[in-house]
């Protein structure tokens, strides 16, 4: 499994989906809790930018997690952010190092392959938040969904869940015979079923 190359794939989804969007989509809800879609997006492209300072030894730096400011014209700040990622981790060496990833462990760094798999995590399904809050279609290949799986069982289904800036909400019970993309849903308590609310 080649993790740079799924990471490289789920982040420029993220990119064509955000490319349709339009200047009224930007306050539309999200699956994220309280999250329209350019407070989602800002927080992806702030974690692009701490991903990508901690592919270089920069990530113990909390300031460089925060959402960024996407101005009044979002994508081109995303775009933008997505590719200091994607170059990042393209560098030749980067998967002989470890990254420092403070909103996971304060105490322990990370070996390139495993952070980079959390950061594909977060990207594809972050593609499909964005999707759902386009009301576009959303599924990935068996193969990213497959390895997506991996990473979502990785995560603690734990007290860490429930606050008020918890990742992922506790894991919801998948229905018999789902497939495998519903179960990354559902692992990181995400309803594979959610759409916009309908205007009152």
């Amino acid at each position: 499994m080649d993790i740079r190359k799924l990471d490289r794939t789920a982040v420029l989804e993220t990119v064509r989906i955000l490319q349709q969007a339009s200047p009224e989509d930007w306050g539309s809800p999200t699956p994220c809790a309280d999250w329209t879609l350019d407070r989602l997006v800002a927080h992806m492209a702030g974690q692009h930018h701490g991903f990508a300072a901690a592919a270089t030894g920069g990530g113990d730096d909390l300031t460089v997690w925060r959402p960024s400011d996407l101005g009044d014209d979002p994508l081109p700040v995303y775009r933008a952010a997505a590719w200091t990622a994607i170059d990042a981790f393209s560098r030749p060496d980067v998967l002989t190092r470890e990254f420092s990833l403070p909103e996971i462990s304060t105490g322990r760094r990370f070996p390139a392959s495993v952070a980079i798999g959390f950061h594909f995590l977060d990207y594809v399904v972050h593609g499909w938040d964005a999707a759902r809050a386009l009301g576009l279609p959303y599924t990935p290949d068996q193969d990213v969904a497959e390895a997506a799986l991996v990473f979502a069982l990785r995560v603690p289904d734990d007290e860490r869940r429930l606050g008020r800036d918890a990742l992922f909400r506790p894991a919801l019970t998948a229905t018999p015979g789902a497939r495998t993309w519903d179960l990354v849903l559902t692992a990181l308590g995400r309803s594979p079923d959610w759409s916009v609310p309908a205007a009152l």
